[in-house]
């Protein structure tokens, strides 16, 4: 027992490294892929590295209320969303499963979006507290649908333990109605979970100047960005582990491969849904998210019953 707990954690770091490299690279996948919808050339796809590192390199201008929370969240909205590539699968075993359960990764995929209200508030800007309530409401309606969708996966592999659920065995034989309900549901809400077009609403640039963000420079807005960009990655091998678990008991690599050419289509589909919306109002947010939290919880009493 005690030798698993050095490969455990040396499993949580591969995942954080993995997930740390392979970030940059699916956003400049997405930014080139837009980039040719619109008829354009686009970026290189190595541009999110150059970004980042020119981010780390600036300046880090202190301009908000609370320059101490600032940099607190900050730290605390990466490390967060680092601490869910542990739990979660990404080709192979999760290295960490067995530390936690489907609460603790609802918790800490929620922490990511506390840390942007927090930073929000903390900023004191006209533009940072208007992008905060819109991201508190997305949250209050969002949210839930990702904890009914982990439930779902509970009551179908009736135990609260990650390498239970995720394990690829839930919806692996036959897809329940409940699991195909909440399928659909959780495709359907991608787009909101990676906070992209039309559900960037807490951000848009073209409207309140990337909102929470507004007051951020330099170490902390490049800390902030790549949070976003592992944010993708996460959710999206989430969503396969959970979803598409089929080809996951392959052997390594094939087992491997396939994991991520699954989350690279997840990447496409929300480049093709980003590049031909609109951004929605939040009032049209907010309605379209009460209809896929009915349809959650519609999906969770057929599971309650099995189905």
């Amino acid at each position: 027992m005690a030798r698993d707990v050095p490969l455990a954690v040396l499993g949580a770091l591969t995942n954080v490294v993995l997930v740390l490299a392979l970030s940059p690279f699916f956003q400049g996948v997405l930014r080139k892929l837009t980039a040719r919808i619109q008829s354009r050339q686009g970026p290189p796809l190595a541009q999110p590295y150059y970004d980042l590192l020119k981010l780390l390199g600036k300046e880090d201008l202190e301009s908000g209320e609370v320059p101490l929370v600032q940099r607190f969240a900050a730290y605390l909205a990466l490390g967060s969303i680092l601490a869910v590539a542990g739990l979660v699968p990404l080709g192979f075993r999760a290295p960490l499963s067995g530390a936690g359960d489907v609460v603790v990764l609802i918790y800490l995929l929620m922490l990511s979006g506390v840390c942007t209200l927090v930073a929000g508030l903390a900023s004191g800007s006209t533009f940072s507290l208007l992008g905060t309530s819109r991201e508190m409401m997305t949250m209050i309606a969002l949210e839930p649908v990702l904890a009914v969708a982990m439930v779902v996966g509970v009551l179908h592999a009736r135990s609260f333990r990650l390498d239970a659920v995720l394990d690829g065995s839930v919806y692996a034989a036959a897809v329940p109605a409940s699991g195909l309900a909440m399928l659909i549901v959780m495709l359907f809400a991608f787009q909101a979970f990676v906070g992209r077009v039309p559900f960037d609403l807490a951000e848009a640039e073209t409207e309140i100047m990337e909102g929470p963000l507004v007051e951020y420079s330099g170490r902390k807005l490049a800390l902030f960005k790549y949070a976003q960009m592992v944010k993708l990655v996460v959710h999206g091998a989430l969503f396969v582990a959970l979803f598409a678990p089929f080809g996951s008991r392959l052997p390594f690599p094939l087992g491997f491969a396939l994991f991520w050419v699954k989350v690279l289509l997840l990447v496409v589909f929300v480049t093709l849904v980003a590049a031909t919306h609109a951004r929605y109002r939040i009032d049209q947010a907010i309605r379209y998210y009460a209809a896929l939290l009915a349809v959650s919880f519609g999906a969770l009493a057929l599971a309650s019953y099995g189905l």
